[in-house]
């Protein structure tokens, strides 16, 4: 029979009972106590460590949000492949492809396993890639681009040179961001700062190098855009260019530009590459098929000679 000096166990009965005994034996076990955390907790906690300010932070941010509001805010400690499912199911009732499910799981994947690591959640769920199809690229042709950036410079001179610059150079938007006044030469810009954690260096066309010509007291030329004005300002002058309706029309569409009039204009695909910074090939094919001009010669060998009946 227990002494009146030896600890009661609570009668497991409840939740929080079954919490305090766990409680109980981890403590005297050495054992950390198993806490739960939502998703919009985790990002609180790591997002500033894995993202680097930019365009895919405010891009992860979103979608670690909706995230949570699928699960209702829910804290768990474990992330069993069941909740995955219910993820994956739900955001696809919403409409989403493949390629945005992807983008989505990517940056989960990344939370959680940053999450996994400090301890916070104990299981993880297997990821798998969807299956992607190949889409349809947007690329501007002159008139549009002349229309977009007429928009844009009319609002802000400084997010004007930030477009010039990024067609003509293919940047991420988060590199040129992030360029410093050492990285450029009169005609030459080196990105130290990559997705692919990889610098490159491509040479300036005349105007770019007139969208950074402009020293001033930061540091770098578009280190001080705030991105979201930026995307505010862009929005706009989309609509006015008589692009609104063309949800493919964002930021990004400028670095296709670029790819797109370098393979157009006969450059082979591994400069083209080189110059854009892909990690792998795959990546640039993407914009083989604009090379249609490579194919011309191929017509005279299957051309028929006309005979006379055909004349």
């Amino acid at each position: 029979m227990p002494s009146d000096h030896e600890p009661k166990t609570p009668p497991l009965h409840s939740y929080e009972a079954a919490f305090s005994l766990h409680y109980q034996y981890a403590l005297g076990a050495g054992v950390k106590p198993v806490r739960s955390h939502s998703l919009r907790q985790l990002f609180q906690r790591y997002g500033d460590l894995l993202w680097e300010p930019g365009s895919h932070k405010y891009n992860v941010t979103a979608f670690i949000a909706e995230l949570d509001e699928l699960q209702f805010g829910m804290e768990f400690s474990e992330f069993s492949d069941q909740m995955l499912d219910n993820l994956l199911s739900l955001l696809r009732k919403r409409g989403n492809s493949n390629a945005t499910i992807n983008r989505k799981m990517a940056a989960l994947s990344k939370l959680l396993r940053k999450a996994y690591k400090m301890g916070d959640v104990h299981s993880l769920p297997e990821f798998r890639r969807q299956k992607e199809k190949a889409g349809r690229i947007r690329f501007l042709d002159y008139k549009e681009e002349d229309a977009l950036f007429a928009a844009v410079k009319e609002r802000n001179e400084q997010y004007y040179w930030l477009c010039v610059f990024l067609v003509d150079t293919g940047a991420r938007i988060g590199e040129a961001m992030k360029l410093k006044w050492g990285d450029i030469l009169p005609d030459r810009v080196t990105f130290w700062v990559t997705k692919s954690g990889k610098s490159r260096s491509v040479p300036l066309t005349s105007r770019a190098q007139r969208a950074v010509e402009r020293r001033s007291k930061t540091s770098g030329p578009f280190s001080d855009i705030n991105y979201q004005a930026f995307r505010a300002v862009w929005n706009a002058a989309r609509a006015d260019a008589g692009l609104g309706d063309d949800p493919d029309v964002v930021p990004h569409v400028l670095r296709h530009t670029c790819a797109s009039r370098l393979v157009q204009g006969g450059i082979d695909i591994r400069r083209v590459q080189t110059w854009l910074g892909h990690q792998t090939l795959a990546m640039t094919m993407r914009y083989a098929h604009l090379a249609s001009h490579d194919l011309d010669m191929c017509v005279p060998v299957l051309e028929r000679a006309a005979a006379p009946d055909d004349l």
